[in-house]
């Protein structure tokens, strides 16, 4: 039960700060409803674990804590690789400008 109130209290103060972040103008709305739903994911398993028990078991996975470990590997896996496109554009356009300017 105290671990329910912990994810709760979490995700309240991700959604403020995932709002503060989108008023600022820091991420795309695209972005803040992304990370909501993923938040409210969180929220309906932690509140509702029988349930997730329910929805892992329709996909073929005994517990619902199981489903929720392998898609949260799934979501961090594809995050690193986004990161990491991100970031190899980055150095290209660093390298492509630092030749600009030594030229």
């Amino acid at each position: 039960m105290f671990i329910q109130f912990v994810i709760v209290i979490f995700i309240i103060f991700a959604w403020l700060k995932l709002f503060s972040k989108l008023k600022n103008k820091e991420i795309s709305l695209w972005e803040a409803m992304s990370w909501s739903i993923l938040w409210l994911i969180v929220g309906l398993a932690a509140l509702w674990p029988k349930n997730l028990d329910r929805v892992a078991q329709f996909f073929g996975v005994y517990r619902g804590v199981d489903l929720a470990l392998y898609f949260s590997v799934i979501v961090l896996f594809y995050l690193v690789f986004r990161l990491f496109t991100r970031l190899e554009k980055i150095e290209r356009d660093i390298v492509k400008i630092v030749r600009e300017i030594a030229l």
